[in-house]
Parts: structure tokens; sequence; C-alpha cells
């Protein structure tokens, strides 16, 4: 029974994680439509800033994620200006070859900015803490923490202020809300600015607990699109789910069968939910 504990433990961490990746996906593509497989290189990129900044640069961790996140934001906000926005009304198709050509050319531009080595940012955090015989590194702790505390963030944003309603507005009827005066050209803008931030501390977290390399993004993403499919597609509360639901499956597949097994096991279980709930989880829920 302990050793279930500690592998559910195990996997709200890593299922954290899937989380701000799904959210960021999730914002985007419920909202305008967009299929952002770039999503999980550019959250990479995010944590190779911080690795260099802590790493090389001898900033501090608690200073490095900020200047991270702000970048991160920056970054989103020029991915939609230059690379979305020209494509805005026209086929999907073009928006989704773009999205793939993001891909390659981020993760080059990670390439060169940053080598091929595997990077691991040095957070200093080396407790190790026990709660009645379940033991919590602190960096998992620490990582479960801010993934709450952004998620809440996230949450208070798009529902308790007049940018968050009009993200909303665009999304459940963009004529509507041109009618009512929202300024709609704005809206892509921010959301991508705010899924790009939630991608960034994604990859931070990633950095942290297990490391960073070539590839890490493509395959992050890769899960993020089935946590979202798992949760419902374009339900933000069906994103936390269903990310928590497959870091949880992956937890208890390596602890009880074997850890080259995990990925499998988690892509079955997404398979069998779908099986009786083709929409996901909460398919429909906003």
């Amino acid at each position: 029974m302990l050793e279930l504990v500690q592998q559910i433990t195990n996997g709200v961490a890593i299922g954290s994680v899937y989380v701000l990746i799904a959210l960021g996906l999730t914002t985007v593509f419920g909202i305008l439509g967009i299929a952002h497989f770039a999503h999980g290189s550019v959250s990479m990129f995010g944590g190779y800033l911080v690795y260099v900044l802590v790493a090389s640069q001898g900033v501090s961790l608690w200073l490095a994620i900020p200047v991270a996140l702000i970048v991160g934001m920056g970054v989103g906000g020029l991915i939609e200006f230059l690379a979305y926005r020209p494509v805005r009304n026209a086929n999907h198709i073009n928006a989704f070859i773009i999205a793939l050509g993001l891909t390659m050319m981020v993760e080059g531009i990670n390439l060169q900015l940053f080598g091929a080595d595997q990077v691991v940012i040095p957070t200093g955090f080396d407790r190790v803490f026990e709660i009645a015989g379940v033991t919590i590194p602190e960096t998992r702790l620490y990582v479960i923490l801010a993934a709450t505390v952004l998620v809440i963030a996230m949450t208070a944003f798009v529902e308790g202020t007049k940018t968050g309603q009009a993200i909303r507005a665009v999304a459940q009827n963009r004529d509507a809300a041109i009618l009512m005066g929202v300024n709609v050209r704005s809206i892509p803008l921010i959301v991508f600015a705010m899924s790009t931030m939630l991608g960034v501390a994604a990859g931070v977290m990633v950095g942290s607990l297990f490391a960073i390399a070539p590839g890490v993004g493509e395959a992050m993403v890769v899960k993020g699109f089935a946590v979202l499919i798992l949760g419902g597609l374009g339900s933000i509360p069906g994103a936390i789910i269903g990310g928590l639901v497959l870091g949880v499956t992956e937890a208890l597949a390596a602890g009880f069968l074997s850890s080259a097994y995990k990925d499998v096991i988690a892509f079955v279980v997404m398979i069998v939910v779908l099986l009786f709930r083709p929409q996901g989880l909460l398919g429909g829920a906003k």
C-alpha cells in the first residue's frame, strides 16, 4: 500500500508537467483551432535558457525563471504574429504545415544555441521529505506546488478578468465577440503569450526533474496532445485531469511493471478511455 501511494505521488509530479504542457496546447487549440506542434520545442527552449543563466552565467534560479517566463511570452507573441497571423483566414492546412515547420526550426535553433548535450538544471534542492512513510524529493514538491499555483493563476485570469472574458467570448463565438466590441486581433497574441509561458514553466520542470536534450520537446508535445485527447479537446479541466491521469498511470506502470512499458501502458489507458468515452473525460466542458 505504501509503495502504491509512493508511485502515485511520483505520478502527480510528472503529471504536473503534462498538465502545464496540455494547458498551453488546449488554450491555443480550443480558442484558435491551431495544433501548435512547436509548443514542446519552445518549452525546451525555456528550459535551456534557465540552464544557461544558472549554470553558465551564475544567475540565481529564482531570477532566471521569471526571466525565462517573460522571454517565453515574447517568443509566443512573435510566433503568433510572424507565423500564424498571416494564415489566420487561410485553409487550416496552411497553419498545420507552418506548425510542423516551426517544430523543426525551433529544434534546430535549440541545437545551434545550446548544443546536443543532455543538460540538467542545477536547482540545489537536495532535501528529501518524508510524510507518513512516503518520500518526496524537494524538487518534486516544488514542481507540484508551482504547477498548482500556475493552474490557479490561469483559471483566475480566464474566469475573473475582462481579458479572460474576451478570450472565452472569442472561443465561443468569434463573430458575436466582434459585435460586442472585443478586439479579436489582440486575443491570439495574448493566448500565445500565455500558452508559451506555461510551456516554458513545464520546460524548466523537465530540466529540473529529468534532463533536457534534443528530441525531448517533441516527445513532450506528443504527451501533451495525448492529454488533450484524453481530457477532451478544448477543455481546461479535462487537460488538468488528463495530465494527472497520464502521469500517475506512467508512474504505476514504471513502479510495478517496467519503465520500458510505461509509455505503452499510458497510451493503452488513453485508448481504453476513448473507447468508452470518445469525447474524452470532460469533452465539451470549458
